[in-house]
């Protein structure tokens, strides 16, 4: 089966174009959605997702349409390929059912696995340069005082948490946190 998935990312624009060219590509069920590419709950796509079956194809209009991050794309390609289901972007000229299909996908996953790797030196480098600043890095060391305070006011039972936390400077949840560590879970 041919599954197609069509997004815009604000209400006002519009679907029609990919529809369009979803239904001229056979795709027998489309799912289409109007949201932001950087979020990473699109119902519409899970619901998609969630529906594709081994033999499948997945087709959209163009990559951008599935992910904005090039290793957002790449999970979720990676996903779609671990189902058995082959991936199709009718604008970019992607089919992984083909042989430069299956190179151009081998070629995004470099390319994301060094993105992914920039991304870390990049980290460490940053680390690095704050600590011969003489800054450590990680969150900052809990008062321990403000924390027990918390507890207290807590026990009384005569404040929200809100309250608490606003008094205190504890946050919810470190609060939370401290209770369940009180109560052993």
């Amino acid at each position: 089966m041919r599954i197609g998935y069509a997004r815009v990312s604000t209400a006002d624009q519009s679907l029609d174009l990919q529809i369009d060219a979803l239904k001229a590509d056979g795709c027998e069920r489309i799912y289409t959605e109007k949201a932001s590419g950087g979020k990473d709950d699109r119902i519409e796509l899970q619901r998609a997702l969630d529906t594709l079956r081994p033999g499948d194809i997945f087709v959209v209009y163009k990559l951008d349409r599935l992910a904005r991050s090039t290793l957002k794309l790449i999970s979720t390609l990676d996903e779609i390929k671990k189902r058995g289901v082959e991936f199709v972007s009718l604008s970019d000229k992607i089919d992984t059912s083909t042989a430069a299909g299956k190179a151009l996908f081998g070629m995004l996953a470099v390319f994301a696995e060094f993105e992914r790797n920039v991304i870390v030196e990049r980290t460490k480098a940053g680390l690095a340069a704050s600590r011969a600043r003489g800054r450590s890095g990680g969150r900052p060391k809990t008062d321990q005082r403000k924390v027990a305070k918390a507890l207290k006011l807590y026990d009384t039972g005569t404040h929200t948490v809100t309250e608490i936390t606003e008094t205190t400077g504890v946050t919810k949840a470190t609060l939370y946190r401290a209770i369940k560590e009180r109560q052993g879970r």
